[in-house]
């Protein structure tokens, strides 16, 4: 009889700290991390939108790096960006956003980075290699 009770006791036991290690995995809210690919100039609003719904549907318990390339690069040259897209994008940075732009890209539309919207980080290595360093460092990808 004795050594029932004891199993029972320490099958408890286990138990009440499996539930105590859930409960406590519960309550640590772990931020997200994500990665955004945009290339297409056509889907710069769609995205600079998703961005920022993103950050109120997590309450900004969010970290987000957008990497652009391609054609899209084009909508965030500081001297020709709409306003609508300057004001949404610098808002965002605010927020946190960390914009990357390719270098591949702005060597081929012979563009620096000081020619950008402010807040944009050279990818040296290339967006595409920076999308995939990022997924390799747990941040989740988002292609809209």
């Amino acid at each position: 009889m004795r050594r029932r009770d004891i199993f029972r006791a320490g099958l408890a036991g286990a138990a009440g700290l499996f539930g105590l290690r859930q409960v406590k995995a519960a309550t640590v809210e772990e931020r997200q991390r994500v990665a955004y690919h945009l290339s297409d100039l056509d889907k710069v609003g769609l995205v600079l939108g998703n961005i920022k719904n993103h950050y109120e549907g997590t309450g900004g318990k969010v970290d987000i790096v957008l990497v652009v390339h391609g054609p899209a690069l084009a909508a965030f040259k500081s001297k020709s960006a709409s306003a609508a897209v300057s004001s949404r994008f610098s808002g965002l940075v605010r927020d946190g956003l960390a914009p990357h732009a390719c270098a591949n890209t702005m060597q081929g539309m012979d563009v620096a980075l000081t020619d950008l919207l402010d807040g944009f980080h050279a990818a040296e290595t290339g967006g595409v290699v920076k999308l995939a360093e990022l997924q390799r460092q747990g941040y989740a990808y988002l292609r809209p």
